[in-house]
């Protein structure tokens, strides 16, 4: 396959220059591995939980057996008679409770997952799968967009929105923010009052100034090309996010999954 060339644009939003796209984004799309990986991701985040096995057992109650004309529930011994040990009764065991001998970790073969993250990457080059997830895309540039690595040297929040105006992901972040509300349930409670949208991804070499100007920004991440995972490009395993790439990190990728790696 040919290799595919597009275009590098600056802070203002104008073509500096061109860059061949590596390989990788010439991968078939899966959607199916993809889900498969984004879910073996957030598995590593559950936390094992279980119960003790004698919790609820630790009582002298026997059933009194038939013939009294009373439930046969498990009674304690003596004089009160109070059914216990059974699921339906205060103090009892449970039914079924969770054991932390469960497996809920899902593991996936190291090609797969690979597969999963290079299918992923390639998605976000098409602009029918970006728009169909749901951003906005009508006034960007273009898809896969790719800006100067002088984006990683901005260290305010304005100035990473003016980029983003220039470059038309205005519109996509304007939508994260319309999207905020409080979400329903008991979640408000937990520390997770607020609910949103996803928006851009940007994708850079070492951006630790673009990450606390970009921090303020609903929706955006910043991540760099060796932190790239799965679920940052297809959040929710839905694939085709709107990511900006820095020209360096299109390099990198190059290095990482290019042909000859």
């Amino acid at each position: 396959m040919a290799e595919k060339t597009v275009e590098i644009f600056d802070l203002q939003g104008k073509a500096t220059g061109k860059i061949s796209l590596p390989s990788v984004f010439s991968t078939p799309i899966r959607p199916d591995v993809i889900k498969r990986a984004v879910l073996a991701i957030q598995s590593n985040r559950l936390q094992p939980q279980g119960r003790d096995p004698m919790a609820g057992k630790r009582t002298t109650a026997e059933s009194r057996g038939t013939g009294m004309g009373i439930a046969r529930v498990p009674r304690i011994k003596g004089g009160s008679g109070r059914a216990s040990f059974a699921p339906s009764t205060v103090g009892g065991r449970q039914p079924h409770p969770p054991k932390a001998e469960k497996k809920i970790v899902k593991n996936i073969p190291k090609k797969e997952a690979k597969l999963a993250l290079t299918s992923a990457i390639a998605a976000t080059a098409q602009k029918e799968v970006v728009a169909k997830r749901g951003h906005v895309v009508e006034k960007i540039v273009q898809i896969p967009l790719i800006i100067d690595n002088a984006i990683e040297n901005l260290t305010r929040v304005k100035d990473v929105e003016e980029v983003f105006t220039s470059l038309g992901i205005d519109g996509d972040v304007t939508r994260v923010r319309s999207s905020r509300s409080v979400r329903a349930g008991k979640g408000k409670l937990r520390g997770r009052k607020m609910k949103q949208a996803i928006g851009p991804l940007i994708v850079v070499c070492d951006g630790v100034n673009l990450v606390a100007a970009a921090s303020n920004i609903p929706g955006v991440q910043v991540t760099t090309v060796l932190n790239l995972n799965t679920e940052m490009l297809a959040p929710g395993t839905h694939p085709g996010r709107l990511t900006v790439w820095t020209n360096g990190a299109i390099e990198q990728l190059n290095t990482l999954y290019g042909e000859n790696a």
